[in-house]
């Protein structure tokens, strides 16, 4: 609706009536705003002023499927399970679990509290760190990935929310059935890829809970008179049960991601050495020493995560093909593709990008 009010996806007329009748002290005494803060192809994230404190709504893209309405629940469950632990995350308030169009959401969805703090999503945003802060706040990002990884599931009531026993098979089948669904044209380093991805697939030495999406741009960071810090991780949408590296894998592509792919948008990443970033080896030992263990060899795991990178933006160039998109940036992506594709077998021989 376009009441002047209101942004995409949230009638916030609608919402404000649910809040007072479902929490009337969180509702507080002034009229709802909403302002949407991240939308597009992932969860849509409001920032909603005027309750009796700063809040948060997340909620599934327009369009989507009632299939995938469970994604909600299992964010606020993840959430509400790791709140209090030594994994910062947003206090996750108020759940509603099931489509409801009184509240203006016809859609699941939830509400949390909005945590204060910045967001480091390219290099124009380390303006006002010093390569000391951004270092700090780096290793910071793996030692908090260590933190998740040996939370007991079953001490934050989430020992069922999913099934680690053969995950990595479950994770390649499913994103090579993505890429099969999407192919359009070929692409033989890709196709070599998973190929050498299935045959070299690895024991699975640690299982936790993983968050399937951990980078930089993922946490909320804080300066303050002892230092900056990792205020929360954000985005658990894709978080379950699984191989810890798989996490590791991610952030070491996402890390490095402009060496592989220069200056593309989708490349766009805030980590600069000449900025004071510590390079990804530096994180992985941060990582091990808190967990106790060796660094561990992830050049599996940097292959997979770049042949999920490189099927996701296929799939985004496919859609853009037949103009099923909306936006500015999508239509050269799949020329990325094969940089991934690449960087992924390099990787597995052992070779850096």
């Amino acid at each position: 609706m376009d009441d002047g009010v209101s942004p995409a996806g949230l009638d916030i007329r609608a919402l404000d009536r649910w809040l007072a009748a479902r929490d009337p002290a969180l509702r507080g005494a002034g009229p709802l705003t909403a302002t949407l803060l991240t939308g597009g192809l992932s969860n849509l994230t409001y920032r909603i002023d005027g309750a009796a404190r700063p809040l948060v709504l997340r909620r599934p893209p327009l369009g989507h499927v009632l299939s995938t309405a469970h994604d909600m629940v299992r964010e606020f469950r993840v959430l509400n399970g790791l709140h209090g632990t030594r994994v910062p995350v947003p206090q996750p308030l108020l759940l509603q679990a099931e489509a409801a169009p009184v509240t203006g959401v016809e859609a699941p969805f939830y509400l949390m509290e909005r945590v204060d703090g910045s967001i480091l999503d390219t290099v124009d945003d380390n303006a006002g760190w010093t390569p000391g802060e951004l270092r700090e706040l780096s290793l910071g990002l793996a030692t908090t990935l260590a933190e998740l990884h040996t939370v007991d599931p079953a001490s934050v009531g989430l020992d069922t929310f999913g099934r680690p026993d053969g995950f990595l098979e479950r994770q390649l089948r499913r994103w090579a059935t993505q890429y099969a669904g999407n192919r359009f044209r070929d692409l033989p380093d890709l196709d070599a890829l998973l190929a050498r991805l299935g045959d070299d697939l690895p024991e699975t030495r640690w299982t936790s809970i993983v968050h399937g999406d951990y980078r930089l741009d993922n946490a909320i960071v804080v300066k303050e008179a002892a230092g900056p810090r990792i205020a929360a991780v954000l985005d658990w949408e894709m978080a379950t049960l699984g191989d810890s590296l798989t996490d590791l894998g991610l952030l070491g592509l996402y890390w490095d991601l402009t060496d592989v792919l220069g200056d593309a948008s989708i490349g766009r990443s805030a980590v600069d050495p000449a900025a004071g970033y510590p390079s990804f080896d530096e994180l992985l030992a941060a990582y091990a020493a808190v967990r106790g263990i060796d660094p561990p060899d992830l050049g599996w795991y940097l292959g997979f995560a770049a042949a999920k990178l490189a099927i996701i933006l296929e799939g985004i160039q496919l859609r853009h093909d037949q103009g099923a998109t909306v936006g500015a940036g999508f239509d050269r992506v799949g020329e990325l593709v094969p940089l991934l594709a690449a960087s992924g077998l390099r990787h597995l021989e052992g070779v850096h990008s």
